[in-house]
């Protein structure tokens, strides 16, 4: 199966999660997983959120996040991944004045 993010609408959400500002992205999800193509704009954050259920890997494809993981401060880099999983708590920031590319898929777990 092939994912084409180019033909998948790019939409806008802001203070995603109760973080602040911009995150655009680009979503395909099924009953197993969502698989995201995101834009996290500078100055921009997720809210913090504890994976129940599911976990996350994010996979910085250009810029720099710094992410919130359980406490500890993590900075991310392109060709970088940031694991958070299930039961754990995270949420990243876009402390430049770049924007932070990353593809991200979230699994479900015990369906």
């Amino acid at each position: 199966m092939v994912i084409d993010f180019e033909k998948i609408k790019e939409v806008r959400t802001m203070d995603f999660k109760g973080g602040k500002g911009p995150l655009d992205s680009r979503n395909y999800a099924d009953d197993n997983v969502k698989i995201m193509y995101s834009t996290l704009r500078p100055g921009a954050s997720t809210g913090l959120h504890t994976h129940v259920g599911n976990s996350e890997v994010i996979f910085v494809i250009s810029g720099e996040g710094t992410f919130h993981y359980d406490g500890e401060i993590e900075i991310v880099r392109a060709g970088q991944c940031h694991y958070c999983p299930e039961g754990h708590s995270h949420y990243m920031e876009n402390l430049t004045d770049h924007d932070l590319l990353y593809f991200a898929i979230v699994p479900q777990h015990n369906k």
